[in-house]
């Protein structure tokens, strides 16, 4: 079975008809009313936080796509709110974190299964600093955190393409900056 919005959605969501169609690659549009509806990445942000010895926070992730597996801290940004306002909201609903400072590093996209429907995402990976990691608590759709050295886990541990980038392209840097001491 395809998951892809195209392949999915069979109904118009504005008047209900089965006249809603592919029109083109990426979109579809109904035969009766004219609505055209463009499947679209939806934006998310990712929280890379280190501790003091450059160990670098992930987390275990508590729901699906991907339940038991690591992550880093992150979600969904929310309808008229920006990236840096979103990465702050995850942080303090995810583990009670309070951002001191933040700076936007890169992107990728990524592509999951969710409600056997596929689902795009822009991931936007944010070098996150925090006011304290003492005292923290997985909560919301996290089940525990942990600092990693980049020999503390695997890789194939860290299922979404887009996050397993962001890791990577960390423990890289910090090898090279090393490299320059």
């Amino acid at each position: 079975m395809s998951t892809h919005p195209l392949k999915v959605l069979k109904y118009c969501p504005k008047c209900g008809s089965e006249k809603f169609a592919p029109s083109g690659e990426r979109s579809l549009k109904c035969g009766s009313c004219g609505f055209h509806y463009f499947v679209n990445s939806a934006a998310a942000v990712a929280a890379l936080i280190t501790d003091d010895e450059g160990k670098l926070m992930l987390v275990t992730r508590g729901v699906e796509p991907d339940y038991g597996k690591l992550d880093l801290p992150g979600g969904f940004v929310d309808p008229m709110e920006t990236a840096e306002e979103a990465v702050t909201r995850e942080l303090s609903e995810e583990l009670g974190l309070k951002v001191t400072s933040l700076e936007y590093l890169f992107s990728a996209p990524n592509e999951y299964i969710f409600s056997e429907f596929k689902v795009f995402t822009l991931d936007l990976a944010f070098k996150v600093r925090v006011e304290s990691v003492e005292n923290l608590k997985a909560m919301d759709d996290i089940l525990a955190y942990r600092f990693y050295a980049e020999d503390e886990f695997d890789y194939n541990d860290i299922p979404a393409p887009s996050i397993n980038g962001f890791v990577r392209r960390y423990f890289e840097k910090q090898k090279t900056e090393k490299g320059k001491s």
